[in-house]
């Protein structure tokens, strides 16, 4: 592993690896196992991490007028970059890192900047293959199951956005991912090939329906019958596996349905799972919502990592099976 101060995107030399993968760290457990989880996927994806951590400065002008001083301010800055490569030399002996290969020659950028994470992540996350954060971080609501900057970057980021639980990490087996009938979802479902093929895993499909079910027989007769039976179901989800996909998927997949609360199936399937993908809106009737409420459900209930597949990554990430087959 290589470890140097990060250039803009653009700046980049021609030679290193055209993909890149942006984490935030910040010392907190869910941090330190976004970590983990970004350099296995760097190493997996032969792409460059950057590793981005701020410390604030713009609200403690505040309480401590000495902190205008430019010295004062470059010793904090100074001092977290050492904090951020400390954390790196450590997480990367951890068998989930140093088992992967490649691992020994990922290229890391770090990069300390002042003022809140939230923005620094989502500008750094524009042309990023992906941004990885943690569940929760050091913020002061310490009861809240999902953090602020999980939050804000699962809904504003510009490309797929992994929240990691601080978890231990399961076998990479199964990469989950929640199929209907939206172009959302259909990108969801091509980017779990693509983790599944980088992973070494199967791609477990899952089909969400209602059964019919009336209260009254009359509904029968005045109603246009609502909902699909299991085997309808399980032919959707086989038709739209193949309409993405075509003949050759390239991994195994495998369509599963099952009726219930899309959410609560969803973060049911994904135990044991090494990943959940999900789109960051579907069906949902709240068109103003820019976060779903089946993909925030699976954000913070979630016990794997969850990858939200956003509107501006949807046409990069529902690339042909053959792409898919390649990683």
């Amino acid at each position: 592993m290589t470890a140097e101060p990060a250039p803009d995107a653009a700046d980049l030399p021609g030679d290193r690896p055209a993909a890149r993968i942006v984490v935030g760290v910040d010392g907190s457990p869910g941090a330190r196992a976004a970590l983990v989880w970004a350099l296995a996927a760097a190493a997996r994806s032969d792409a460059f991490l950057e590793v981005v951590s701020t410390f604030p400065v713009t609200d403690l002008y505040w309480v401590d007028p000495y902190l205008l001083d430019p010295g004062r301010i470059e010793s904090i800055q100074s001092d977290t970059d050492a904090r951020v490569r400390a954390l790196l030399n450590e997480v990367m002996s951890e068998p989930a890192v140093a088992t992967v290969k490649g691992a020994e020659a990922i290229q890391v950028h770090v990069v300390v900047l002042p003022g809140p994470p939230t923005e620094h992540l989502v500008q750094r996350a524009a042309g990023a293959q992906l941004l990885v954060v943690g569940s929760r971080g050091r913020g002061g609501v310490r009861s809240t199951l999902l953090g602020s900057v999980a939050l804000h970057c699962s809904t504003h980021a510009p490309c797929p956005v992994v929240v990691v639980h601080p978890t231990p990490q399961p076998a990479a087996g199964r990469v989950v991912v929640g199929v209907d009938d939206s172009d959302m979802s259909r990108a969801a479902l091509a980017r779990a090939v693509q983790e599944a093929g980088r992973l070494g895993a199967e791609v477990e499909a899952v089909v969400v329906y209602q059964p019919v079910s009336y209260w009254s027989e009359l509904y029968a007769v005045t109603a246009v019958p609502v909902g699909e039976t299991l085997e309808q179901a399980q032919r959707r989800g086989e038709a739209i596996v193949a309409e993405v996909l075509g003949e050759e998927a390239g991994v195994a997949v495998r369509v599963v349905a099952e009726d219930g609360a899309p959410g609560d199936v969803l973060v049911r399937r994904a135990d044991g799972a090494a990943l959940l993908v999900v789109g960051s809106r579907s069906h949902n009737r709240l068109v103003g919502m820019v976060l779903g409420s089946v993909a925030l459900h699976c954000v913070v209930h979630a016990p794997c990592p969850v990858m939200v597949v956003r509107p501006e990554s949807a046409q990069a990430a529902a690339f042909s099976s053959t792409s898919a087959a390649g990683v």
